[in-house]
């Protein structure tokens, strides 16, 4: 089963559940200053409405007293069918894929909505099929954009160019990504250094998380010609870190670091800070405890809280969107690149929330996921909803 849904039965892992639940976050007030949070793990236990805590942030000296908390500007777009990946273009339109059908759209930021065109190699089933998409960020001269897919026969990374208002001939960047009816990962992004970073799952075989020869359980990062980038921890492979389960969000701040939100299996879904080379532990730790050879999560949610796909970074703080969860978390990030203080949003309002993206007008665009056979849609869904953050 998939990591939103049934999960597997991990005994020994369920120790970590009285650890976590010592550091939870408190409310109240607090007339001295608190101690920082431990680095390892913070559940919330939030309920249809946001909880305040008074945990002080580094980022923001007094405890953030008059923060705003999002607002929902309203549907931009309905009826969708499994919107999965969301990138723009520099005039500010957003390319919009669909997982089961395979389309490609143009979404403007006034609602207006186009079919650029279609992958017809693409193959949907279970949670595979057209996920992610990013716009080169050479797009003003080459037209580009990436998108991964599932094929006959693998998981793979192609390219095709955009003329005017139509999407041509895909080519294959990166093929041989293992593919499987779960776990397939799907999300690809472009960091600070210009190169293609794109998170992998395991398929549901926990073992190739841990391989190094295996590009499943990974998050790799390529070069726009499909090559490891340079300053890869082996210059030979395109792996970067590895030890996932099944990320699905991928997120620089402002200091450059990357972060991504990773789906956890019968206990804890998680927040890591991704190191150069760092192995996450997957199968042999779930949530935090892993010891030195691992590299512990910066932050743990219950799985029936989260079950987290897209992350963006925004307005100071990660934002991340939960499937099973049915809410948007936003998470304060300090200076010093700590994550605390997870306030979740519009818990149920939506449904199963998939994706978020920031819009070059500051704006949050988050996709609902409905129509994936695991909600409940209405007569709406899927949907795209603008947010205030």
């Amino acid at each position: 089963m998939t990591g939103d849904m049934a999960r597997g039965n991990r005994g020994p892992r369920l120790a970590l559940g009285a650890l976590a639940l010592a550091l939870g976050v408190t409310t109240g007030c607090s007339s001295s200053t608190p101690e920082p949070l431990p680095r390892t793990t913070q559940p919330t236990d939030v309920p249809s409405q946001p909880t305040p805590s008074d945990t002080t942030s580094e980022a923001e000296p007094g405890g953030g007293q008059g923060r705003r908390d999002p607002r929902a500007v309203g549907t931009l777009v309905d009826q969708l069918e499994v919107p999965w990946g969301v990138d723009f273009l520099p005039d500010g339109d957003a390319v919009v894929t669909e997982r089961m059908t395979g389309l490609v759209l143009r979404v403007s930021p006034d609602g207006r909505r186009t079919r650029l065109g279609s992958i017809g190699s693409v193959v949907p089933q279970g949670e595979a099929g057209l996920l992610g998409v990013a716009v080169s960020p050479d797009f003003g001269t080459d037209s580009t954009v990436f998108f991964y897919l599932t094929a006959g026969a693998d998981n793979r990374v192609v390219k095709a160019q955009v003329d005017g208002e139509r999407l041509g001939e895909p080519t294959v960047v990166l093929d041989g990504i293992p593919a499987g009816f779960i776990h397939d990962g799907g999300r690809i992004a472009f960091g600070p250094d210009g190169h293609l970073y794109v998170t992998t799952g395991e398929t549901g075989d926990p073992e190739l998380a841990q391989d190094p020869d295996s590009l499943a359980g990974k998050i790799l990062r390529i070069t726009a010609d499909g090559e490891p980038a340079p300053g890869n921890p082996d210059p030979g492979s395109p792996v970067w870190s590895l030890g996932h389960r099944n990320v699905q969000g991928l997120a620089w701040d402002d200091a450059g670091r990357l972060w991504a939100s990773e789906f956890g299996d019968s206990t804890w879904d998680e927040l890591n800070l991704v190191e150069k080379g760092g192995n996450y532990g997957w199968p042999e730790v779930e949530g935090t405890g892993g010891g030195p050879d691992f590299v512990d999560p910066e932050l743990v949610w219950p799985v029936e809280q989260a079950s987290p796909s897209g992350l963006a970074y925004a307005d100071g703080h990660l934002w991340m969107a939960g499937l099973r969860g049915q809410r948007l978390w936003r998470i304060e990030v300090s200076p010093a690149g700590r994550a605390w203080r997870p306030t979740a949003f519009f818990t149920e309002d939506y449904g199963r929330l998939r994706t978020v993206a920031v819009a070059p007008d500051g704006l949050l665009w988050l996709t609902t996921s409905n129509q994936d056979g695991r909600g409940n849609p209405t007569p709406a869904d899927d949907r795209i909803v603008q947010v205030q953050p």
